[in-house]
């Protein structure tokens, strides 16, 4: 992480994050007690070795990184379970950063142990987790339900409907994410994410991260999304820069995310990036993806940028105010 010391020097004052997965968000230490308080078997009775086991270390590979939330996945897999995580990410979001605005995303299918928990339960107790963290800090939450790649349309119609069912009580947009499978068709989610933005849900889709910019130009004509989780890989189409630009869709970057995954080879590659995105005019904003998970946090990321010369200060604020203002927590609550 960036030295401590150097903090003081870049005030950004109250922060907005818009990129975080519930299943690497929460603190090692808290994982590794609810995962006993379940009673759930891990394969390793040593604290150290389970840190390992759930966090990055080191360049992996995209697929080696959502191999990580398999047990992340099994350990918050319960209504008490959800409930705890949400509520650790947010109040150590304000608590270490100063977030005073936060959108978390996950799929409650992947938390409900196939089908043995119950769909709703999951996902009230997320919201009574967000709850409890807004009665205790000055901060608001958001929830996201992702779709996944590996489901069937029918799977991902019901996420749908269940996203549809709680935008009044906390949920406040619906995301793709998960593991990449060719057989996956973007247009199988035309009329759910129709469904869910009638229904003032926001939309952000998972894309150009391991998928390369011709994906995303199909996201964007096909699904006309508000914002683009990652989205780095935009940067190969030119005319898809001008495109993004022009209809003000916002990129979600996580850098230390995309080097530790090796979608982007290093600090001088995404110097490129965000010199096109620039270029282009193309709107961003800064986020971590999972701080736990990656050792980071949200001013550890902006400290990065600044000393590896990538961006400014002033570039910096710009991408706060930009989150800030594109957050789908409407009129600053849920």
């Amino acid at each position: 992480m960036a030295d401590n010391k150097n903090l003081k020097k870049f005030n950004f004052g109250q922060l907005t994050e818009l990129h975080v997965h519930i299943g690497s968000s929460v603190d090692p230490a808290i994982m590794w007690e609810i995962a006993h308080d379940q009673g759930i078997k891990l394969p390793t009775k040593n604290y150290w070795e389970f840190l390992k086991l759930i966090t990055v270390s080191g360049i992996t590979s995209y697929r080696k990184y959502l191999d990580l939330f398999t047990w992340t996945e099994l350990i918050q897999s319960s209504p008490e379970a959800i409930e705890r995580s949400v509520y650790s990410i947010a109040s150590g979001a304000y608590r270490k950063n100063n977030i005073t605005t936060l959108e978390i995303r996950f799929n409650p299918m992947k938390r409900n142990r196939g089908g043995e928990r119950d769909l709703d339960h999951i996902i009230l107790s997320a919201i009574h987790g967000m709850e409890k963290a807004m009665l205790a800090y000055p901060i608001k939450v958001g929830l996201i339900i992702c779709f996944d790649r590996a489901f069937t349309k029918n799977l991902n119609s019901i996420l749908a409907q269940k996203a549809i069912k709680y935008a009044k009580r906390g949920i406040i947009g619906v995301d793709l994410a998960g593991q990449i499978d060719k057989s996956f068709d973007i247009a199988s989610l035309v009329d759910q994410v129709s469904a869910c933005r009638k229904s003032g849900l926001g939309v952000t889709i998972h894309t150009g991260e391991a998928t390369g910019s011709s994906e995303v130009r199909r996201v964007v004509e096909l699904l006309s999304p508000d914002r683009i989780g990652h989205g780095v890989k935009s940067v190969e189409d030119k005319n898809l820069l001008k495109l993004l630009g022009d209809r003000k869709i916002v990129l979600e970057i996580c850098p230390s995310s995309n080097i530790h995954t090796g979608v982007v080879s290093g600090w001088e590659q995404f110097r490129r990036i965000f010199s096109e995105l620039k270029k282009y005019q193309v709107l961003y904003t800064v986020n971590t993806d999972g701080p736990e998970m990656l050792a980071t946090n949200l001013i550890n990321e902006y400290m990065l940028l600044i000393n590896n010369k990538i961006l400014t200060e002033e570039d910096l604020f710009k991408a706060t105010e930009i989150a800030r203002r594109v957050t789908f927590i409407k009129n600053g609550s849920v």
